[in-house]
């Protein structure tokens, strides 16, 4: 196991971004802490090759005006909240509109933009980075003063650590999550439509036309939406035309997912959330969550971002697993409840484990 750490580039301001990079299990993960973003994982192949399978930039030039929240932790509130507003104890709480009329991934200025303080350390099976943030009260229109300690590591057993928790001062939403987008042919080697996806959900969250819960949670089971048995990503993507607000450029709608699907166990316990499979390299993935949910994205708005080492990232280049409560939480008083504040800490916890099949 081993950390080394150097300076990733200097921001307008003059503060220095850091670029901590962990080896562990066959496994390199660099994390940076602008966003604390996740900016490349090196894993080995069937043949022994190693590949980065994350999409993102060479330069910390690409994360300064982030697209896409490229590999970035999400905060205070991952996903869409509707009209970008809340009502909490009678009073109603107004968010910027970075999405339409609502808010998305945390606003104008969520943590992603934010330069986070971080520590690396080293436990018996692996090597982690503690990142810390502090979120003032009235941050993007939320209450109360909030304080983010996110840990990120690889242990011996090749397994991506990633571990949420928050404090706040006054009830407020808090949803972290983490905004990679996985590759697991190697980032800039094509689409991940090939790719074998099982997703341990029976149920999925309807949205509207501007992606925003319609309250429904829609059975999986025999359409396009089923991963229950494992298949290709994009097999049934013609299905999807209509759901996810994707259009292509003659004002179309494009085929894709974009869906949070509801988890099964009880939320709040470790349990199995997805796998995939790319059958080519011969790398898997087993994706492990404390969450209520996952979103499923399969890049349906990357429009040719100009990534690393010369890659290009067009439509469904990459897919996330962005391990969540559900979208649209705060106003739907029937999801599971991602209100937090003095007397209930946020604490989540999501495992992405490698292999070779």
């Amino acid at each position: 196991m081993k950390i080394s750490k150097k300076t990733f580039g200097v921001l307008a301001s003059g503060k220095k971004v850091q670029l901590y990079t962990l080896k562990a299990g066959g496994l390199t993960l660099s994390v940076s802490t602008l966003g604390a973003v996740w900016t490349s994982l090196l894993a080995p192949s069937r043949n022994n090759k190693i590949d980065d399978v994350l999409l993102g930039f060479s330069t910390l030039s690409g994360y300064v005006t982030p697209k896409n929240q490229v590999g970035a932790t999400i905060g205070r509130f991952g996903n869409r909240i509707g009209g970008a507003r809340f009502t909490l104890n009678g009073q109603t709480y107004n968010l910027y509109k970075n999405d339409g009329e609502n808010s998305l991934h945390g606003g104008r200025r969520g943590f992603d933009k934010y330069l986070w303080k971080a520590e690396a350390y080293e436990e018996k099976d692996g090597v982690f980075v503690r990142f810390e943030l502090q979120s003032p009260d009235g941050d993007e229109g939320y209450p109360g003063n909030l304080k983010a300690v996110v840990s990120y590591g690889l242990t011996k057993s090749q397994e991506l650590i990633a571990d949420y928790q928050a404090q706040i001062d006054a009830e407020c939403p808090v949803n972290l999550t983490n905004h990679a987008y996985f590759n697991l042919a190697g980032e800039g080697r094509g689409t991940i439509l090939a790719h074998e996806m099982q997703i341990h959900g029976k149920f999925y969250v309807e949205v509207d036309k501007n992606l925003i819960p319609t309250g429904k949670l829609l059975p999986v089971q025999g359409g396009p939406f089923d991963f229950t048995a494992r298949k290709p990503i994009g097999r049934d993507f013609e299905g999807t035309r209509g759901t996810n607000g994707a259009k292509l450029p003659d004002g179309k709608d494009g085929p894709g997912y974009d869906h949070c699907y509801v988890l099964e166990g009880d939320p709040g316990k470790l349990r199995p959330c997805a796998d995939v499979f790319e059958t080519l390299s011969g790398r898997s993935m087993r994706v492990f969550t404390t969450q209520p949910g996952v979103q499923f994205y399969t890049g349906n708005f990357l429009d040719g971002l100009a990534g690393k080492e010369g890659s290009v990232y067009g439509r469904h280049a990459g897919f996330c697993l962005e391990t969540q409560h559900l979208p649209d939480s705060p106003n739907r008083k029937e999801f599971p409840s991602c209100i937090f504040g003095p007397g209930r800490d946020y604490h989540e916890r999501s495992i992405f484990s490698f292999n070779i099949f």
